[in-house]
């Protein structure tokens, strides 16, 4: 797929933290209960930190209790991508930023959190930079 912004690796590379490049560039995961915004409460809007496309709002997130910032719902259906993802023996589905295809986590469906969309966007706190709203 074609992105709207694409960039030579050796660029991501340059432009990300070796960690942010593992998550972001290779589908890494970050550890479990360890992310800058697993636990946070902060109202705003959290966006790729690759590219700054919005992603999610504060409205949308839940305590999962799953180790990584957990969403109900991206702020657009088009600002996420999703695919299939087969890796590690495991059928998933992977969630990229649609605007530079950088990935973000993976979603689940079906798990009976009390959600309006019964959805649970498992987020790397790494992909994502919070803008907090304004009081």
């Amino acid at each position: 797929m074609r992105y709207d912004i694409e960039k030579p690796d050796e660029q991501w590379r340059a432009e990300l933290t070796d960690e942010e490049y593992r998550v972001l560039r290779q589908a890494g995961t970050e550890p479990a209960f360890q992310g800058e915004y697993t636990d946070t409460t902060t109202e705003g809007v959290y966006s790729c930190r690759a590219c700054g496309a919005e992603l999610f709002r504060s409205e949308t997130k839940f305590a999962s209790h799953c180790g990584w910032p957990s969403f109900y719902d991206p702020t657009e259906s088009s600002a996420v991508e999703l695919v299939d993802d087969f890796s590690f023996g495991m059928t998933r589905t992977e969630v990229r930023c649609a605007r530079c295809g950088s990935h973000l986590g993976h979603v689940f469906t079906g798990e009976g959190y009390p959600t309006p969309t019964d959805q649970r966007y498992c987020i790397n706190s790494i992909s994502l930079r919070l803008e907090p709203k304004e009081s």
